[in-house]
Order: C-alpha cells, then structure tokens, then sequence
C-alpha cells in the first residue's frame, strides 16, 4: 500500500500520510481540505497534527499543506518553516 513499506503509524496517521502523497506537485491544500478529503471534515487538528508526525516529510509532502488563512502552519522537517517556503518555491509556489 505504501512507497514507504517500514511506515509505522495510527491508522488515522497513515490515512493522512497517504492523502498527503495525492496533492500534486505545485499545488497546496488546507489542512481543512485535507480533513474533507480523508472523510473526516471535523478532525483539522488532528490532520495537523498527523503531519506533524510524518517521518519522511519531503517525500511524503506534507510542505504542500498550509493553513485555511493562508499561513504556512508548521513543518517538521529539518529546517522548519524555511524550509517548507523553500520547497514550495522550488515547486513555483510563493507564500
């Protein structure tokens, strides 16, 4: 099921990681939208924080989720927040 077959999580962690890996390079979503599209559109926070516990952050790309405001949210890659905006840029995406 997974690229990553060592993927260790909940079963809501890993629903979130693999909807991570459908968005599109150069494009973002919510964590709102996230939420609505595993099917659970009451559970924002819980998506976040499942991304926040994505072990393989650039390959499974959760950089690619920002915030409803538009704010970039977090990033637990190395680097934090410098560096989801400097793979977004790479992706053409200006935040």
């Amino acid at each position: 099921m997974s690229a990553h077959p060592e993927l260790i999580g909940t079963t809501f962690q890993l629903l979130v990681w693999e909807a991570l890996k459908t968005i599109p390079r150069g494009e973002v979503r919510t964590y709102k939208e996230l939420a609505a599209l595993i099917g659970r559109p009451n559970s924002v926070r819980a998506v976040a924080n499942a991304c926040g516990k994505n072990p393989y952050p650039v390959t499974i790309p959760c950089h690619r989720v920002i915030r409803t405001d538009g704010g970039l949210g977090g990033y637990s890659g190395a680097g934090g927040i410098e560096t989801k905006r400097k793979l977004l840029l790479e992706e053409g995406i200006v935040m």
